[in-house]
């Protein structure tokens, strides 16, 4: 029972307990960073998508979280981390705010997998997309 790091390869997280607990239907938090530096933290929904290293996160443009990222450069490194009792699982990567609605509708679908219902669709939604480049996580 130790953590670790690792890099993922397209494949995504380990497998076994880690792909079962990803399928349970827990908020996480999404951590970004304000203009200022200072932490931003929100809970979300999000899906895992292990084929693409991607992390979806549905929200709407004028949120705090998104504004946080199309203020940044080049989007900004975030973390997401889901906990349940002892076990955890972080990602950490890249963020991007993306308005295609095609995108959107993709995040919907697995949302709605997910969760067991589909995700509220107030005007201006987007979703964030999160590249993964490091996955830690804990009794998963």
């Amino acid at each position: 029972m130790t953590a670790f790091g690792r890099t993922p390869s397209r494949g995504g997280p380990p497998a076994g307990a880690a792909e079962t607990f990803l399928a349970e239907p827990h908020v996480a938090t999404l951590t970004t960073l304000r203009p200022d530096g200072s932490p931003h933290v929100a809970p979300v929904r999000f899906t895992w998508d292990g084929d693409a290293g991607l992390v979806r996160v549905l929200t709407v443009a004028a949120s705090r979280k998104a504004r946080n990222l199309t203020a940044a450069p080049d989007g900004g490194r975030v973390a997401l981390c889901q906990v349940a009792g002892p076990r955890w699982i972080t990602f950490e990567g890249t963020a991007a705010v993306r308005a295609d609605q095609g995108r959107v509708a993709e995040a919907a679908r697995r949302y709605a997998e997910r969760y067991g219902s589909p995700p509220p669709a107030p005007p201006g939604r987007v979703v964030i997309e999160i590249a993964v480049d490091r996955i830690m996580h804990l009794n998963t």
